[in-house]
């Protein structure tokens, strides 16, 4: 699934070729995935493209109503599992699994496609964006160390689970998640109260620099993720634990294993992430 640095790629490419630009037409295929397809057909067409803007893993296309009297609204898009949103030529060939098709005022189209169909995509007037994302915790990167230190110091869960958490922060998935953690030298089961205030700034600079970085090269491509422009991102190839169990740890030379935490792979180097001492049952988990 596409993460904040992934989403951050695609909303820089998008503010750089729709701002200002008007939408001709709106086609749609297969539309289970979209919340209302006839608002969106209605009231799309028209519009000019004023903004576009990331909320956690979120995209936001704002747009401006060619009706002078009526309101401006958002197009709300999810990219879910697989989904792609790119811009092209309108004669451009149309890849297998496109849904959705914007046509615009300069013959380019943005294109929308989803091979699971896990996306979303809605239209929100004005003043109902805040409403509908407002369960989502702070972004990381607007988060100040402070912030990041009071979110965590009293949560008596797993520190790779309230990572995950997207009422915690938004915007991290498994990769930077895994990343972070191992560049602060973390266990992904220590439990956030557990953390010192030593280690939690170290994680709070950890994961800031590993969401830059991946930013700086456009993502990770591990599946579908392609940027704006349909090309792949780079930050793969500086990933250091996330799906490489059984490789030999960049820093220290032993092997990555893995673990479940909250449901999820969680891949980690078991000398410089010490793990928690636990007991029972609990123990197994750990070794891998």
């Amino acid at each position: 699934m596409p993460e904040l640095p992934e989403v951050e790629t695609i909303a820089r490419g998008l503010r750089a070729a729709l701002t200002g630009r008007r939408i001709v037409s709106v086609r749609l295929a297969k539309t289970d995935f979209i919340d209302d397809p006839t608002a969106i057909e209605q009231q799309i067409p028209g519009a000019r493209l004023v903004a576009v803007r990331r909320h956690g893993k979120f995209l936001l296309l704002d747009l401006e109503s060619y009706q002078p009297s009526a309101r401006g609204f958002s197009l709300l898009i999810h990219l879910g599992m697989t989904g792609r949103l790119v811009t092209c030529d309108v004669r451009a060939p149309i890849s297998p699994h496109t849904h959705v098709f914007f046509t615009l005022d300069n013959g380019r189209e943005l294109r929308y496609s989803d091979v699971r169909r896990f996306g979303r995509i809605g239209l929100l007037p004005h003043g109902a964006q805040e409403n509908s994302l407002a369960t989502l915790g702070l972004d990381p990167l607007e988060t100040s160390e402070g912030q990041f230190i009071e979110l965590f110091k009293n949560r008596r869960a797993r520190i790779k689970g309230l990572l995950l958490n997207q009422h915690v922060l938004r915007g991290i998935g498994n990769i930077y998640a895994d990343e972070g953690l191992w560049r602060a030298r973390i266990h992904p089961m220590r439990l956030g109260a557990k953390l010192t205030r030593s280690e939690l700034r170290r994680l709070y600079r950890a994961v800031h620099a590993v969401l830059s970085e991946a930013i700086e090269l456009r993502g990770s491509s591990i599946a579908d993720y392609v940027d704006s422009d349909g090309n792949l991102g780079g930050f793969q190839r500086r990933h250091r634990v996330y799906q490489r169990q059984g490789r030999k740890c960049f820093r220290c030379g032993a092997r990555i294993r893995r673990t479940v935490v909250a449901g999820r792979s969680s891949h980690f180097c078991p000398r410089c992430q010490r793990a928690p001492r636990v007991r029972g049952p609990q123990c197994k988990a750990l070794f891998r």
